[in-house]
């Protein structure tokens, strides 16, 4: 009878300690090839990156990482055995599923359950194109400036900053498409921050009211605020 109860209070304990573990949102995560390690799931506050929950794994690749939060924003995966490598991906309410590989860790993630996190990958997926033509172009300037080919060199930089409009005017307007997404003002943020403050007012303007009250939201008008404020 004793030993029944005991059992009894162990499972009960174990119930208790996984209830204990919740939050707005849930990241369920498999990282294939992980059977020994500690998982964290992170994110920004203020300027200082900080772990909001960890486990750690002893013979199981799978996890299971909340947080409560307010409004959607960027979280990060990381492991105590890869310390330079790190998941990102945009953290809303609900649950989140965050699939990987322990041999390509950050380029091998498949994330699904959030709607942010999927127009960021469509957004991320394009700008790499024009990244990538941004590399072919200081290639290009490289070789010029070997043979000290001066009009060509100058051709090269009119056709590099022109493609630097064209991804700002870009991501002007994807900002605006989905203007009642947190991912909006993130992506203005991050990738208008040096650009015509008149664009960063565009997509400022765009925003759906409860857009304006989110994290990114409310950092935007602040950024703009400062920005305006010193000139």
């Amino acid at each position: 009878m004793k030993k029944i109860f005991n059992s009894l209070l162990i499972i009960t304990l174990l119930i208790s300690c996984g209830k204990s573990k919740t939050g707005s949102m849930v990241v369920n995560g498999n990282i294939d090839g992980l059977k020994k390690g500690t998982v964290y799931l992170q994110k920004y506050k203020d300027t200082l990156l900080v772990s909001v929950d960890s486990v750690q794994l002893n013979g199981l690749s799978s996890f299971i990482l909340v947080d409560e939060l307010e409004s959607p924003e960027i979280y990060f995966i990381t492991l105590d055995k890869k310390a330079d490598e790190r998941i990102t991906f945009f953290g809303e309410k609900g649950e989140i599923t965050v699939n990987s590989k322990l041999e390509k860790f950050s380029t091998s993630a498949k994330i699904t359950g959030s709607k942010n996190q999927e127009k960021l990958e469509e957004y991320n997926d394009m700008y790499r194109q024009f990244n990538g033509k941004q590399l072919d172009f200081l290639k290009e300037k490289f070789e010029a400036s070997k043979i000290n080919d001066t009009a060509e060199l100058s051709n090269i930089e009119k056709k590099e900053a022109n493609l630097i409009k064209r991804k700002y005017y870009f991501t002007t307007n994807f900002a605006i498409q989905n203007a009642d997404k947190e991912v909006a003002p993130y992506i203005a943020l991050t990738e208008l921050y040096n650009a015509n403050i008149k664009l960063l007012d565009t997509v400022n303007n765009s925003l759906t009211d409860n857009i304006k009250a989110s994290k990114y939201g409310v950092e935007l008008e602040n950024f703009i605020e400062k920005i305006k404020k010193n000139n």
